[in-house]
C-alpha cells in the first residue's frame, strides 16, 4: 500500500515525534490543532496545518468525524493518533476503515477488547496467561465471598464492581478482618455507585510495574522488544520508566516476552503495544492490561534495541512484514526516561501554569529530549501538562542515570515549576540506585521535605567547592611572577 500523506491526530511532542519518522521516510505530514495550539511548533513543523477547533479537547482533538473530514478533503492516506485522544477510540478506528483511510494501530475489535478489564481476561484466559487470582464475576454474598477469599489466600483486593477513583476498595489482611471489611466495602460501592457488587482479587503488596512492548503485522509474525520499568508513579501515572528493567533475569525476560505475545494473539492484534504486567517480590507476574498503542515511553525501547517503532508501525499499516524477526533483537545498553510535566513536586505535583520565560534543552551525546514546547510560550490548561520526555542512554544503568542527573541539571526552566527537581531527587536515591524498590517508592520515600533537604544538601556542597576554588584562585594570583 502507498502512502503518501499521513495526518497525526495528536499534539505537542508526539506528534512531533511522528513528523520526524514520517519525513524520514518520505511521506508528508499534516498536523491539526486548536485555537490554543495555534503558535504551536507541532504546527509549524507539519507541511500542513488544519484548524479543527476551540481550545477544549472535547472542541478539537477528540472531534474523529471533524478529523476525517480533514483528512478526505487533503487526500490523506493515513491517520497516526499517537497516545491519548482518539488513540484508544475503536469508534475512530471503525471510522477510519470505513473512509478508507488507514488507521495507524489495532483494528477496531482488538481495542474493544482491550479496552474492557473484564473481556480482556475473557480473551486471554484460553492462553494460560498468569492472572492475579480472583472472582471472575461481581459478589455480594459475605459468606460466599468468605471462601473465595480463603481459597486465594490473605491478603486480599476487595474492589467495587462499579468503582473507580479507590472508592469501595479495601485491602484485608487477614481472615478476621475480613467481614467487617466486606460490609464496609458493599457499603461504600453503594453510596457512591448505588451497586454492592464486589470483585476479590489477591493482593500484591509490593508490586513492580513491569510492561512488555510488542510489535504485530498483517502476516501472523509477533514479536516483543522485551521489557520497560514503570514503577516509579505518582497519583498511577508513570513519571520515570526505564529499559531493561533492573530485576529481570533473561529466563523471567523470555517468559514474560512469551506470555505478551500471547496476549497479543488473544485479539488478533496488529502494529505496536504494549502488555502491562505487576511483578510481585517473589518474581510472579501477573497480567494487568493491554495498551491498544503507542507508548508515551516507547523512546527507551527504540535505544536500547536499536529500532524506531513508528516507523515500524507505518510499515506494518502498510501491509508489509515486520522487517525484524525475535532472534535478531539483543539489549544494548540501559536507557532512563523523565517525563517533564508542567507540575509542583513541592505542591503534591499539582499542575502549574505560566509562560516559559527560560525553556532551554540539553544537548549532548546520548541525550534525547522529544520536546513540544519552546521558550515563550504558555501552557495550555486544557491539556495534560507534559513539557517534553527527557531520555538518556549509557552502557549500563549507572551511566544512564549519572547522564540523567547532568541532563537535568543543564535543562533550564523559569516560569512554572516541573518534574525536574524530582527527577533528580530519584536518581540520587539510594533506593533506586540499587534497583529495589516498587511502585510505592513515592509514598515510602519522597515528601517535599526531602526534596528540599536534598536541594539544601546540593547547594552547600556547590557552595563548598566555589569556595575552594575562590581560595585556590587567589593563592595563584599572590604567587611572584617569576
Amino acid at each position: 500500500m502507498i502512502m503518501k500523506k499521513l495526518l497525526i491526530a495528536n499534539r505537542g511532542e508526539i506528534a512531533i515525534r511522528v513528523m520526524r519518522t514520517a519525513k524520514k521516510m518520505g511521506i508528508k505530514t499534516v498536523a491539526v490543532y486548536s485555537t490554543a495550539d495555534r503558535h504551536a511548533p507541532h504546527v509549524k513543523y507539519a507541511d500542513e496545518a488544519v484548524l479543527i477547533g476551540e481550545a477544549p479537547s472535547n472542541q478539537s482533538y477528540l472531534l474523529g468525524d471533524k478529523i476525517i473530514e480533514v483528512a478526505k478533503s487533503l487526500n490523506v492516506d493515513a491517520i497516526h493518533p499517537g497516545y491519548g485522544f482518539l488513540s484508544e477510540n475503536a469508534h475512530f478506528a471503525e471510522l477510519c476503515e470505513k473512509n478508507n483511510i488507514t488507521f495507524i494501530g489495532p483494528k477496531s475489535k482488538a481495542i474493544k477488547i482491550m479496552g474492557s478489564k473484564l473481556a480482556a481476561k475473557e480473551a486471554v484466559k484460553a492462553y494460560n496467561i498468569p492472572m492475579v487470582p480472583g472472582t471472575d464475576q461481581a459478589i455480594t454474598d459475605i459468606p460466599e465471598a468468605k471462601k473465595i477469599a480463603k481459597t486465594i489466600g490473605f491478603p486480599i483486593l476487595i474492589k467495587a464492581s462499579a468503582g473507580g477513583g479507590g472508592k469501595g476498595m479495601r485491602v484485608v489482611e487477614n481472615e478476621k478482618e475480613f467481614e467487617s471489611q466486606m460490609e464496609r466495602a458493599i457499603s461504600e460501592a453503594v453510596n457512591a455507585f448505588g451497586d454492592g457488587s464486589v470483585f476479590i482479587e489477591k493482593y500484591v503488596s509490593s508490586p513492580r510495574h513491569i510492561e512488555i512492548q510488542i510489535m504485530a503485522d498483517a502476516h501472523g509474525n509477533i514479536i516483543h522488544l522485551f521489557e520497560r520499568e514503570c514503577s516509579i508513579q505518582r497519583r498511577h501515572q508513570k513519571v520515570i520508566e526505564e529499559a531493561p528493567s533492573a530485576v529481570l533475569t533473561s529466563e523471567l525476560r523470555e517468559e514474560m516476552g512469551k506470555a505478551a505475545i500471547q496476549v497479543a494473539k488473544s485479539c488478533d492484534y496488529l502494529g505496536a503495544g504494549t502488555v502491562e504486567f505487576l511483578l510481585d517480590e517473589n518474581k510472579n507476574f501477573y497480567f494487568l492490561e493491554m495498551n491498544t498503542r503507542l507508548q508515551v515511553e516507547h523512546p527507551v525501547t527504540e535505544l536500547i534495541t536499536g529500532t524506531d517503532l513508528v516507523e515500524l508501525q507505518i510499515r506494518v499499516a502498510r501491509g508489509e512484514t515486520l522487517p525484524i524477526k525475535q532472534e535478531d533483537l539483543k539489549i544494548k545498553g540501559h536507557a532512563l526516561e523523565l517525563r517533564v510535566y508542567a507540575e509542583d513536586p513541592l505542591n503534591d505535583f499539582l499542575p502549574s501554569v505560566g509562560t516559559l520565560d527560560v525553556y532551554k534543552l540539553p544537548v549532548g551525546e546520548n541525550i534525547r529530549v522529544d520536546n513540544g514546547f519552546e521558550e515563550g510560550m504558555e501552557i495550555p490548561i486544557y491539556y495534560d501538562p507534559m513539557l517534553s520526555k527527557l531520555i538518556t542512554y549509557g552502557d549500563t544503568r549507572e551511566e544512564a542515570i549519572q547522564l540523567m542527573i547532568q541532563a537535568i541539571e543543564n535543562y533550564h526552566v523559569e516560569g512554572i515549576q516541573t518534574t525536574l527537581p524530582f527527577g533528580t531527587f530519584v536518581c540520587e536515591h539510594e533506593a533506586f540506585r540499587s534497583g529495589d524498590f516498587d511502585t510505592h517508592f513515592v509514598k515510602k520515600y519522597y515528601s517535599p521535605e526531602a526534596l528540599l533537604e536534598q536541594q539544601k544538601e546540593e547547594a552547600k556542597i556547590a557552595a563548598t567547592l566555589a569556595l575552594k576554588q575562590y581560595l585556590e584562585d587567589q593563592k595563584l594570583l599572590r604567587l611572584p611572577f617569576k
